[in-house]
């Protein structure tokens, strides 16, 4: 079933006489980069494009250029759980989004320090390799990541090789490929899974939203030829940031994907 709804947000004034609204607060659990361009800070910088507030859990820190991962230090995880019951005990949270993890150890320090049940929406960007090609989440740590947290998720949200990493299958070169492995990736337990189509080929850059009972809902747009690093952050918080201020899911991809789709037009 394909859809093309749109939904629009248009802001509004509040009266001098009324208290000023509190703006949400996203958790944000990832990593560092010391080059700015991917990790916490981008994902802080988008929070704020959309004047959303921001609590963090560091799992690691990461020495980066734009053409290598030179170093990464894993925070321990009782210093990752702490983190997390901090931002919790700082700020009412409304959403979280979720980056690199690195290890298996922080998977599970990140499992056992979320609320129970499934009442803040969760958005996990599966980072497995930088784009320099370094990588940033092991073997071990991905198994954990498949089975702990993507029953977790409201929303996961890999590209076209790491959906294929994901399932130690061949990279898809045809749509109809891809919606079967969005499919197996939704069947591990996430709510949604957001198939980000920009390593296909064709005039357009087309993502899938797949859900649950298999809905499919098809967004396009034209492609750019700029690139630019941390472009899977900002999607992924731009959808966080959405989902935070009470948009549904297919509304706050949309949302992203306009953001993303004016950061590289600005580039290109």
């Amino acid at each position: 079933m394909w859809h093309s709804s749109r939904s629009e947000t248009e802001p509004t004034s509040v009266p001098a006489t009324e208290p000023a609204r509190v703006r949400p607060t996203v958790l944000v659990i990832a990593a560092t980069d010391s080059s700015g361009g991917a990790g916490l800070v981008r994902d802080v910088r988008v929070l704020g494009d959309f004047s959303i507030d921001a609590v963090c859990a560091v799992t690691a820190v990461t020495a980066q250029s734009d053409s290598r991962v030179c170093a990464v230090h894993h925070v321990p995880p009782e210093v990752i759980r702490a983190q997390i019951v901090a931002a919790f005990e700082t700020r009412r949270v409304k959403a979280i989004k979720i980056g690199m993890l690195g290890t298996r150890a922080t998977v599970e320090a990140i499992v056992e320090s979320l609320p129970p049940g499934a009442s803040i929406p969760i958005v996990l960007d599966p980072v497995l390799v930088s784009s320099s090609g370094g990588v940033l989440l092991d073997a071990d740590g991905c198994a954990a990541m498949r089975e702990k947290l993507f029953p977790r998720a409201t929303l996961v949200t890999p590209n076209v090789p790491e959906v294929a990493a994901l399932l130690g299958e061949n990279v898809a070169t045809r749509e109809r490929e891809l919606i079967e492995q969005a499919q197996s990736l939704l069947a591990l337990g996430p709510q949604a899974v957001l198939l980000k189509g920009g390593h296909m080929s064709g005039e357009q850059a087309v993502d899938l939203l797949i859900s649950g009972n298999n809905n499919l809902q098809r967004m396009a747009s034209a492609r750019l030829r700029a690139t630019s690093r941390g472009t899977g952050c900002t999607l992924a918080s731009a959808i966080t940031a959405g989902l935070a201020s009470g948009l549904a899911l297919f509304e706050a991809c949309q949302q992203a994907k306009r953001h993303v789709v004016e950061m590289l037009s600005r580039q290109s």
